[in-house]
């Protein structure tokens, strides 16, 4: 090949390159567009303790004029915008959907990623790399790409869709979704089924989960005669503390051979891991290290699932875990309730009494997805301020065949599987926002 011929191939391939760029640019429906936009809003830097919410509040709004969505911010902490979407429905008067999701994300150990974790880098693979690529920026941006495809499919939601933006899920939402759904704002919008984040699969169905766990971080506080570190003698507040995590050792073992049996799920069984020990003291150079103290500390995460009695756990911890017969005391740091504000287990019903369940089912199905058995979460979402109210809400992250890394180093999700999830929140929305029956919401209430 002489040089003009070479010259004339790599023109063509330069005006070919540039064309498809130009047709990606054009058309927000291509997978090129999409992933671009996805990429934008894990580059946000949203990592607490410091996010910078304004911007993604600010990228959220711009997607919704895009798509001709209605939108407006409230702040009912200063410096925390949520943003609240809508698409109304051709019938206002019926309950409507809320699609929520959050917009903060935990830190990361930038040293101990392969990529950085604000990047959002595709590897050959199709992975794309970003704290918030699992947790949850995919559900919201999947939310808004299946209302992309429906607006120009020409469908019209018969009753009004609102998606949500929220802060602070992460340090336990007490800025965002807690007082949202304690407003008259959040009364404002009727809503009869919230949808929520819930966890990848690494299998081939997608998880689904209708309850949580409710946190109880406890402290177990032990007091002894001080003492030379040299001598022996009996109830020493470190002694006595040891006792008590051996037993709570032996308590979190007999829950976690439950699920190593496989006769119970992660989110059926009470959960109790130690997160920190504190006595000794302090010297100039570190600890005096001939005196026994007097006082130690351990602090635990108990996670509680709503099936269980929760006064029988609590005598456990009184009687076995902390008991006054060997100078121990506990504090709850947090109490959550396993009860709705009702007084009935925070659980959505997932039988023909919730016409939603079969709904999401059924959508599911369309986009050639299946449902894996349905969970109670083991931790904790901003769904469970929803549920309080007695409402039913679902938790669902469309990714399958995706390991698990919430809030672990190298947190990824491939790009086919991001794009796989929007057909399945677009069935989802438009078999919800079809839905042309409902029951009178307190009615509903009653029944959970």
């Amino acid at each position: 090949m002489n040089f003009k011929s070479l010259h004339f191939l790599l023109s063509i391939i330069t005006l070919f390159f540039f064309l498809s760029i130009s047709t990606s640019e054009q058309d927000p429906s291509s997978p090129s567009a999409i992933i671009s936009r996805f990429q934008q809003y894990l580059q946000i830097n949203t990592v607490q303790p410091s996010p910078q919410y304004y911007e993604a509040a600010d990228f959220i709004i711009s997607q919704a004029k895009s798509l001709s969505l209605e939108s407006h911010t409230i702040e009912f902490v200063e410096g925390k915008p949520l943003v609240i979407l809508k698409w109304p429905g051709s019938n206002p008067e019926l309950p409507s959907i809320l699609l929520n999701s959050h917009t903060d994300v935990v830190p990361a150990e930038h040293k101990k990623w392969t990529h950085p974790p604000l990047g959002a880098h595709i590897d050959s693979h199709g992975n794309i790399y970003a704290r918030g690529s699992q947790d949850m920026k995919c559900v919201g941006m999947q939310y808004l790409e299946a209302i992309r495809r429906l607006k120009a499919s020409g469908f019209q939601p018969l009753r009004s869709v609102y998606l949500s933006f929220v802060p602070d899920e992460e340090i336990g939402g007490h800025g965002g979704a807690e007082k949202f759904a304690e407003s008259d704002e959040f009364k404002k919008l009727n809503v009869a089924i919230v949808l929520d984040e819930g966890l990848p699969s690494p299998g081939e169905n997608y998880r689904v989960f209708y309850g949580e766990k409710s946190p109880w971080w406890l402290v177990i506080k032990a007091v002894g005669a001080p003492g030379h570190g040299a001598r022996l003698y009996d109830n020493t507040a470190l002694e006595n503390l040891f006792k008590s995590i051996e037993t709570v050792r032996r308590f979190r073992a007999s829950q976690f051979d439950l699920i190593k049996a496989g006769l119970k799920t992660e989110g059926d069984v009470v959960s109790v891991n130690m997160v920190f020990l504190k006595s000794g003291i302090p010297s100039p150079t570190g600890f005096v290290m001939n005196l026994q103290p007097s006082e130690a500390e351990a602090g635990f995460d108990v996670r509680v699932p709503p099936t269980t009695n929760p006064e029988s756990l609590e005598r456990r911890i009184a009687e076995e875990w902390a008991p006054a017969s060997r100078n121990m005391t506990f504090e709850f740091k947090q109490k959550e309730s396993i009860y709705n504000k009702f007084g009935k287990p925070a659980l959505t019903a997932i039988d023909k009494s919730n016409p939603r369940w079969n709904l999401l089912e059924e959508a599911v199905r369309n986009a050639n997805g299946k449902l894996a058995n349905p969970e109670i979460f083991p931790a904790s979402t901003d769904a469970r301020y929803f549920r309080n109210l007695g409402l039913p809400a679902i938790g669902f992250s469309p990714m399958v065949n995706t390991p698990i890394l919430l809030h672990d180093h190298n947190e990824f999700l491939n790009q086919a599987e991001y794009l796989k999830g929007i057909e399945v929140y677009e069935s989802i929305i438009k078999a919800y926002a079809s839905y042309d029956g409902d029951k009178p919401m307190e009615s509903f209430k009653d029944e959970l």
